[in-house]
Formats: structure tokens, sequence, C-alpha cells
């Protein structure tokens, strides 16, 4: 018999996250969660932090997770606390990101009355995460912690919300927490197809123009290593998508560069013109492969490997589909490639890359250079040499996002933190948040926008109080970048509202909220005002870099165009 006493719905939360060795929580109190922040008062194993927007504490979550390896956890309250956390859910599914949200909801007998901060949280909340929980009984409550738990780390990651009616938080019943769990519903598949593997690697061994082309699973598995293996084995051409950067080394000779729609033109030429392509977690998104039609006019054979079934042929029509996780079937495929009684054919191989090094003769990423005015690529190259490629970059979206991606060479996973799926503004600073507060001893830059870091300016508050110090690299161009680079390429260079023509002074904003503020105006100055602001490790350093308003992201594909349609420059429109 148990004689342990009963403690509330809230206690046994708290103790739940203990149990899952939880140890950093993002959220903002309100009505129907101040039980939860009693108990949360009371404990000492985990620190809640206290950010400024509901929106703010589920991408620090997110970031934490990404940039981690364990599952980020936030907690909003009911009502505008769960709707203003909708955008950060929607950002985690898209990007497949493991998190526990924990929503407040009114007591039981109000819900459906209209009551004071109520909103259907549940049906609000269903298209944007992998699951969802309304607690109705406070003796189901721990069960349901490891479920979400559970559901959120396996098979294809995603955010799990747990709405608790404040009445449930209140109810007490015996703490006991499951040691595993066992859903009959959900069963997700980690090893992949023996027999699948074995057509795969025949086919790749046999390819005379190869093409490895890999993505945001690759991170998520935690398959890096396994992936370089495979890479150096075969001496094949690597890709990663701006989800999967850092995925294969950067650095090494046989990476091609980010595929797509500002991808290098090597990297999409040899895309459209392999005649085998193996894509490992990635999924052949309209960012990546273009217009579906062209990318299936050149005959190719496609393997295909990823955790969710329901990713593969959805958009492309693959040849031979393996379902698993990413690291599971790589291990299986280099035990197979070991055991294999061929190697790939030297001199297809060695005329395929002569045609590879003819294309990385364009050098796409090319830019001008200037004396008087800063060119924003040039920031980030030199952000990378002052890091030496060893920061956890976080950035918002829009034209900083891509040249941040393409001029910051990533050789290691989840340090390039972005909103990749859903395109999120607002993300960086909060992204930056919870990647310091995971990796407290890490070097943390946010390469930002004026546009987007308005969009949770406030969370600059947030760490002051945590004694958080990213360094915010903001490429100022006075526009809303890639809205103005479409509106000159596609509308006749009418910049409907584009223009931000009533900014703030940065530096006395951040000084306002205790921090450093630089303005950089003269190229000659990038340099010194970089290494300033990162030989300061105890300060958040806000740097506003005045950069040419006319710069644009190349290569770039436009909307409905193929992989090989590429425009390479201002000469090519």
């Amino acid at each position: 018999m148990n004689t342990e006493a009963a403690i509330t719905g809230a206690e046994i939360l708290v103790r739940c996250l203990a149990e899952e060795g939880v140890e950093h929580v993002f959220g903002y109190p309100g009505g129907a969660v101040l039980y939860i922040y009693d108990a949360i008062f009371k404990q000492e194993k985990f620190q809640h932090i206290l950010v400024r927007h509901e929106q703010a504490a589920i991408h620090a979550a997110d970031a934490y997770s990404r940039s981690s390896q364990k599952v980020g956890v936030a907690i909003v309250t009911s009502g505008p606390g769960v709707t203003n956390a909708v955008t950060g859910l929607s950002t985690a599914y898209m990007d497949s990101v493991p998190m526990v949200v924990i929503s407040g909801q009114v007591p039981s007998h109000a819900i459906g009355q209209d009551a004071f901060q109520e909103c259907d949280t549940v049906g609000i909340t269903r298209p944007v995460v992998k699951h969802n929980f309304l607690v109705k009984d406070v003796k189901d409550l721990a069960e349901t912690i490891k479920k979400a738990f559970y559901i959120a780390r396996t098979g294809r990651p995603g955010p799990v919300l747990v709405d608790i009616p404040k009445d449930i938080s209140m109810h007490k019943h015996v703490f006991s927490y499951p040691k595993e769990i066992e859903m009959r519903s959900y069963r997700p598949v980690d090893k992949g197809h023996s027999g699948q593997i074995r057509k795969a690697v025949q086919l790749l061994l046999a390819a005379e123009r190869p093409m490895i082309y890999t993505g945001g699973g690759v991170i998520l598995a935690n398959a890096s290593a396994e992936l370089n293996k495979l890479v150096d084995r075969l001496g094949f051409p690597v890709t990663n998508t701006l989800m999967g950067l850092g995925g294969s080394r950067a650095s090494s000779d046989q990476y091609v560069g980010m595929p797509g729609m500002h991808g290098t033109y090597e990297a999409n030429m040899a895309m459209q013109h392999c005649d085998v392509l193996i894509a490992i977690g990635a999924r052949f998104d309209d960012r990546v492969i273009g217009n579906p039609k062209h990318f299936a006019q050149n005959a190719r054979k496609i393997i295909h490997v990823d955790i969710d079934p329901s990713s593969i042929s959805k958009r492309v029509k693959v040849d031979i589909p393996i379902v698993g996780n990413v690291k599971d079937v790589l291990v299986e495929f280099l035990a197979q490639l070991d055991a294999a009684e061929h190697r790939p054919n030297a001199a297809h191989l060695s005329k395929w890359w002569g045609q590879i090094s003819e294309w990385r003769g364009r050098e796409c990423l090319k830019y001008p250079t200037s004396d008087t005015i800063i060119k924003p690529q040039s920031v980030v190259e030199k952000v990378y040499e002052i890091t030496r490629g060893d920061a956890f970059i976080t950035s918002d979206v829009g034209q900083h996002q891509m040249w941040a991606a393409q001029y910051y060479r990533f050789d290691k996973p989840r340090r390039w933190i972005n909103s990749g799926g859903l395109g999120t503004m607002g993300v960086g600073l909060p992204y930056a948040m919870g990647v310091q507060m995971a990796n407290p001893d890490a070097t943390v830059a946010c390469i930002t926008g004026e546009g987007s870091i308005q969009m949770n300016i406030q969370e600059l508050a947030t760490c002051k109080q945590y004694h958080l110090t990213p360094k915010i690299i903001m490429l100022n161009n006075r526009f809303l970048g890639m809205v103005r680079q479409w509106q000159q390429l596609d509308y006749g260079s009418r910049y409907s509202e584009s223009y931000m023509d009533s900014l703030p002074d940065f530096e006395k904003l951040a000084e306002a909220y205790g921090h450093v503020g630089m303005r950089i105006e003269k190229p000659g100055d990038v340099d010194g005002a970089l290494r300033e602001a990162f030989g300061m490790k105890d300060r958040l350093v806000f740097m506003n870099f005045i950069t040419d308003q006319s710069e644009n992201v190349w290569p770039m594909i436009q909307s409905g165009k193929g992989l090989s349609e590429m425009l390479l420059g201002s000469e090519d429109l």
C-alpha cells in the first residue's frame, strides 16, 4: 500500500518535470497557472526564465531544444497566453523540434461557458502540434506528462501541448511517475529495412553522377558523425539544406554548398543533373527543388531515408524508400558498404567532379566589395573569421538569414538555429536566449535585420535579468529586405510598405535596457567593432551595421522556376 501523502496537481507537474531531468523552463504566469507557479516557487530542481511575451517563451524553449538535444519546456496561461504561443508552436512543428508546452485552462466546470481568458486550446493548437492533451482528472496528469515527453522526442520529433484546467492543478493525488510508457496507437519505427538498404547501396555504388542531399533529419537524429563517414567513404558530393547546415562539414571539399532558392549554382546543378540521388532526412520542399515538374524532367533514381513515412514520395516520387531513424539507417549503410564487393567507379566519379568543378568556377557567391558602404555579406564573413566558425548562430528571417546561411560555414551540427519551414520573423533574439541557457559557456551571435528584431525586442529585458550576453549583429538596410528584393524582381520595383522610415535609435534603445549599443557605418570599422564586441564576454552588445540598401541575395530561383533556372546576379535580370 502506498502511504505517500497526496499532493496537488501543480506539485505533481513540477515533480514530473524534475523526473524528466528538466533544468530550464521558459514561461509567463497568469491566472490559470498560478497554482503551478506557486509550486515552481517552492522547488529547486529547475530554473524558470520569465520572458516578456509568450511567443518568446516558445521560441526560447525551441532553440534550447535545437541546440542541446534536450526537450524544451515552456509554460503559458489560458486564452491570450495560448494564442500568443501558437506562432512558436507552429515554428517548432514545421521544423520537427521536440518540445513540451504546458498551458493553463479555465476550471473544468467553466470550459465551454465563455469564461474569462478561455479559448479552445486543443482545437486551436491541433494543426500546429504533433499531439495535444486536455487533462480531465488529476489521476491522469503524471502519465500524460510522461506521454507528452515520449511523443515529443521519438519518431519524427515535434511539440506536444498539455492543457491543464486550473482545478486539476489544485486537486490532490498521490504522485507516481511511470518509468516506461507504451502507447498502442503510437509505435515509431527506428530500424530501416535491410533489403531496401542493400538495394540503395548497390544503386549508389553503380552511379555515374551520384549526389548526397541531406536535411534537418540528420541533425535531429544526431547522425552527423555517421553522415560524414558516409561522405568520406563514398567520395560523393554532398549538399545540406537550410535546416541541415552543419550536418556534414562545410569545410570539406566534397561539400558543394546549400541547395535551393538561394543555394549555390554547383549544388543546384548537381541536384538537377545527378543520376542517383540519396535524400537523407530531407523532404524535397518547395524552397529546395523549386518546380517539381522541372525537377522531374531529368531521369534519375532517388533513394529517400526518413523517419516519417508520410514525407516519402510526398512531393517527388522516389524509387527506394527507407523508413527509419537516420542514425540507425546510416549505421547499417556503413556496415553494408564495408561488406560490399564493389567500390564507386573512379573514372565516372572523376568525370562528375570535373563537371562540378566547372560549375564551381562560376563563383556564384562572389559579390562586389566597397570601401565606402558596408556589404552585409562581408559582415557575416568577418563574424565567421573572428569566431573561427565555432559560434552558435541564430537568425531571424529574410535576406540576413540567407547571407548567414551562405557565408558562415558550419562544420558542426546544432550550431545554426533558424526558422526554416515557417519562416518566422522575431525568433532571433529569443532563440539566442534559449541557446545560451542550454550552452552557458558558448559564444552566441544573433544575425538579424531591423525589421525582424523589433518583433521581439522586448526580450532585451529578459537578457538583462538573466545575464544573457549574446552578440546581436543587425544588418540594417532600412528595408524589409527580402520583401524589397521580390518587389524589385517581380513587382516592377514598386516598394509597397517595405521601407522602414521611422526606426528607433537602436544604440540608445539597447543602452536603455542596460546593454552596450554600437553603430557601425564604415567598412573599415567592421573588423574592429566585431572584435571589441566579442571581447566583451559578460555584456550583451547590440551592433547596428548600416549596410548597402540595394544589395540582393544571389543566386535566386524565382517562384515557379526550376533548379537550373537560377539568377546569379543583377546581370541576369
